[in-house]
């Protein structure tokens, strides 16, 4: 399992109202990343994590305002929408970043996030 699904999952899983979603995923990727600033740092699978909460579209996790990345929410949400409309597919993290169409840009992690969530039952 990729690294950032793990933190996305650990942070899901260890959710309390008495810590900010922010903070929690802080919390998780230090652990995750122990001895990489940089990848404790990288901004694109938070910013889909934080998406997908933002939206309340992973269990557990109230909807509110966590994240100021549109693009990688953008991305997230077009593609939890292919996830649903193709829910006897299996996809590679690259075959669903292929899905989205964009040509231009390349994968940072995001969809391991939302295949994490996607293949643990954790998006309502």
């Amino acid at each position: 399992m990729n690294k950032y699904a793990l933190t996305a999952l650990k942070s899901a899983q260890n959710f309390k109202d008495t810590y900010s979603i922010i903070e929690i995923w802080s919390r998780s990727v230090k652990e995750v990343f122990p001895n990489s600033k940089s990848s404790q740092e990288k901004s694109c699978p938070k910013g889909t994590f934080l998406g997908l909460c933002e939206e309340g579209l992973v269990k557990g996790i109230p909807k509110g305002n966590y994240t100021k990345s549109l693009k990688n929410k953008e991305y997230a949400l077009k593609a939890i929408a292919i996830l649903k409309q193709n829910r006897q597919t299996r996809f590679s993290p690259k075959e669903l970043w292929e899905q989205l169409e964009l040509r231009d840009k390349r994968s940072n992690s995001q969809m391991d996030v939302i295949l994490a969530f996607w293949e643990n039952g954790l998006i309502v």
